[in-house]
């Protein structure tokens, strides 16, 4: 008997043991490849003093280099720092990829269990030690101030470089107040803000200059110096699932809130107290074939059957008035609109004829991420060019007038074809120079790290959480309100749905039964179709724009019960005839929380928005609309610019 017993104590003891031997093997294989990372590294730069003037010397020679002289003209520092560089800095440069941070503000330096996305992400060593990068995004929330510690990590680590090159850190939008992945990071240390469309809802091109200069200031003191926005897409075709990003589908108006975007972000020019703004997708993403999106195969093409492609190059050419630093072009191929039906980011006639030459743009041009080879998130997005071999996509970019790789972390790409002689040294050069002049610009030679202190001060402060409330009021849009039943008067009973209750009780009686309600108050989303053949397509809300008859049959339902207030928060233009119809108030928000809907279901503060868009009147008006043209929906619901007030 004790044999037996004996026997699986045994295989239980050796698996332990093997589990911890893995676990040990684990932990030494990455503390071996970042001690090899960190011997590639050298001291950091000291501060010298020299008659009065202190420099930091980042190449570590004991004089002053010209590169190392904030004195000196700007170009004057690029060409001195370009003559330093190895043709391995140099390809390092052209690379920027989504790079991972401790939860404790740390370099991440092996994969964790609490971030999955680590297992994805090179480590940090790796990138700026062997492969000499120094452009990042980040895609991570974590409190404030350890965003500004590792930073400043960051920082010092690029600092031990050969030349001390400092990093530039990137990000998508993180003001939104409603989550969403797909268009988005989650930021719980930032003011809360509604999306762009909710911006352009308010027609108010103060408060968006406002709103840019508050998310500056919260950027900066995390570190943050290159916003990956804004979008100057044009969502003319309704069911793309990224509209949720742009300022709407008409031309002039997106143009007024692109330029009071940037300059909020910029000032109105670049310098050590801005945030530079890669302005997308150029040259308009939005008349996207049949909605679909290019991050995936099925939606490479955009198309022009109004032949309307110049209407979406218009807030381009007011970004291009607000001197946006950068532009990323889009995945998508312009089907008929250029020599060849290749992407944007390998078309020479967008980037080179277009961009550079008819526009004059001489700012750095940054593909969107992975159009070159496949990931783990999915495939590459080299839609047009998909025969071509890594080296022949890649020198394509370059040809094509592209000056950086998003998404990619791979400079040996450019350093065959260089010593190959596929491409001249010179050629990299001319994009190289772009990358340093911002870096020059934002400062970030001459003092690249933040004040931990500053960034618990800033980021999230009262004044700036109060501003992003009072601007989620604003964009409010009043669609209907029968019987001027809005706004309600404090302390009905109410029923609600998709509502804090904690936070409604603050407003009236919440009942459980909504038969015992005076008012019933839903919230819904913007309906999509959930996809799962690739794995970013979780994050994207794409497909039909109507409720289906199981998600319908509850609101009518509990309108049928008693007068019934709904909010919609639109992502895209929903499709909602029979909602719209039987509630007796209706409101469209572009995110906000329960708090501020409800401080403007009971008067606390008006709605003041106009659409932004159209809304559909029915899913076949929606089919028969052409791509590239704004406002062409048959009979719709509410058209652009509705939004009715309070009497």
């Amino acid at each position: 008997m004790r044999k037996i017993i004996k026997i699986p104590l045994y295989l239980f003891s050796g698996l332990a043991g093997l589990i911890l031997l893995c676990i040990a093997i684990f932990f030494l294989y990455y503390k071996i490849i970042s001690f090899r990372n960190m011997a590639l590294l050298g001291p950091v730069a000291p501060l010298i003093t020299e008659n009065g003037f202190t420099y930091r010397d980042l190449n570590k020679n004991g004089r002053l280099d010209p590169y190392e002289d904030s004195r000196q003209p700007i170009d004057t520092r690029i060409e001195n720092l370009l003559s330093l560089m190895t043709l391995e800095e140099k390809a390092g440069m052209m690379f920027i990829a989504m790079i991972g941070m401790n939860a404790d503000g740390s370099l991440m330096e092996r994969p964790l269990l609490s971030e999955p996305l680590s297992f994805i992400l090179k480590t940090n060593s790796e990138m700026v030690a062997k492969l000499k990068m120094n452009h990042f995004n980040t895609v991570q929330d974590i409190p404030a101030d350890k965003m500004a510690k590792w930073n400043n990590h960051i920082q010092r680590l690029a600092e031990r470089t050969r030349l001390g090159i400092p990093v530039t850190l990137a990000s998508d939008p993180r003001h939104a107040a409603r989550d969403n992945p797909g268009a988005n990071v989650s930021t719980t240390s930032f003011s809360k803000w509604p999306t762009p469309l909710g911006l352009a809802a308010t027609r108010d091109t103060l408060l968006v200059r406002e709103f840019a200069d508050i998310a500056r200031q919260e950027y900066l003191s995390v570190g943050i110096r290159l916003a990956l926005h804004p979008m100057a897409d044009l969502a003319t075709e309704p069911r793309w699932g990224r509209i949720n990003g742009t300022f709407g589908e008409d031309a002039e108006l997106s143009a007024m809130m692109t330029k009071a975007y940037i300059l909020g972000f910029q000032g109105d020019r670049l310098g050590p107290r801005s945030v530079a703004c890669m302005t997308k997708h150029f040259s308009g993403g939005g008349p996207q074939k049949d909605g679909e999106d290019p991050h995936f195969p099925y939606g490479k093409e955009q198309v022009y059957p109004g032949n309307n492609f110049d209407y979406h190059l218009i807030p381009f050419e007011s970004a291009f008035a607000a001197n946006t630093a950068q532009i990323m072009p889009y995945y998508g191929i312009p089907v008929g609109q250029t020599g060849e039906n290749v992407a944007f980011g390998f078309n020479k006639d967008i980037i080179t004829g277009l961009l550079r030459e008819k526009y004059g743009f001489d700012g750095v041009v940054c593909t969107d991420w992975n159009i070159i080879s496949d990931t783990k998130l999915g495939p590459g997005r080299s839609w047009g060019v998909e025969s071509l071999t890594v080296p022949e996509k890649v020198k394509k970019v370059l040809d094509a007038g592209c000056d950086q790789f998003g998404g990619e972390s791979s400079p040996q790409w450019i350093v065959e074809l260089v010593k190959n002689g596929q491409i001249k040294e010179n050629r990299i050069d001319k994009s190289v120079r772009r990358l340093l002049r911002d870096k020059f610009r934002l400062g970030l030679f001459d003092n690249p790290y933040v004040d931990v202190r500053d960034a618990s001060r800033i980021a999230g402060k009262l004044e700036f959480v109060r501003k992003g409330k009072e601007a989620q009021s604003k964009s409010m849009v009043l669609l209907k309100n029968d019987d001027h039943i809005l706004p309600l008067k404090p302390g009905v009973k109410i029923y609600t749905r998709n509502i804090d209750n904690e936070i409604a009780a603050d407003y009236g009686i919440v009942v459980n039964d909504p038969r015992e309600a005076e008012f019933i108050i839903v919230r819904l989303n913007t309906p999509f179709d959930p996809r799962n053949e690739y794995f970013l397509e979780r994050f994207f809300h794409q497909g039909r724009l109507y409720f289906t008859e199981q998600e319908k049959q509850p609101i009518l339902q509990l309108a049928e019960t008693k007068p019934t207030i709904v909010g919609i928060t639109l992502e895209r233009p929903a499709i909602i005839p029979e909602i719209s119809k039987s509630c007796a108030g209706l409101l469209a928000d572009f995110g906000s929380s329960d708090d501020v809907f409800l401080d403007v279901v009971f008067g606390k503060s008006e709605p003041q928005g106009k659409l932004p868009f159209e809304l559909p009147s029915s899913p076949e008006a929606v089919e028969k609309q052409l791509e590239d043209v704004p406002y062409d929906s048959e009979n719709p619901l509410f058209s652009f610019g509705f939004g009715l007030r309070y009497e």
